[in-house]
């Protein structure tokens, strides 16, 4: 009896998506980070953690500490919609942390970002993306 044969498509294993994953966020920062260095922002810190929370990158333009949350996803408004209420807290945590440690304390000019990179490696920022 003949056999025909369906190739199945390739199953990625939860560890091996969550790998591929975290590749392509480092990939969106350094991205990001190229951009803003473009534009005149000297990136100092990447991966920046602190107690409660860990801030992608952190830049200086003039006295203003630039602090940019990176998200990639497949679109733009996927990458947006997974920042959460709870992570926009725990980053405000972290940026009341980092600027404690400046020259003015909580009297440093900052800015948040959230930069956005789509599946394509286009870049959207969003300048002061949680000012209320």
């Amino acid at each position: 009896m003949p056999f025909d044969f369906v190739a199945s498509p390739v199953v990625r294993s939860r560890a091996a998506r969550g790998r591929g994953n975290n590749l392509a966020g480092h990939a969106a920062e350094a991205s990001v980070a190229r951009l803003y260095e473009a534009r005149g922002v000297a990136i100092c810190a990447r991966n920046w953690r602190g107690s409660r929370a860990e801030i992608d990158l952190v830049g200086r333009q003039g006295d203003t500490v630039v602090f940019i949350e990176v998200k990639q996803s497949r679109t733009h408004d996927l990458a947006a919609s997974h920042i959460s209420q709870a992570q926009i807290a725990r980053i405000f945590a972290a940026v009341e942390e980092f600027v404690a440690g400046e020259p003015n304390g909580l009297l440093t000019d900052v800015r948040i970002d959230l930069a956005l990179v789509d599946g394509q490696g286009r870049i959207e920022v969003l300048e002061n993306a949680f000012a209320g």
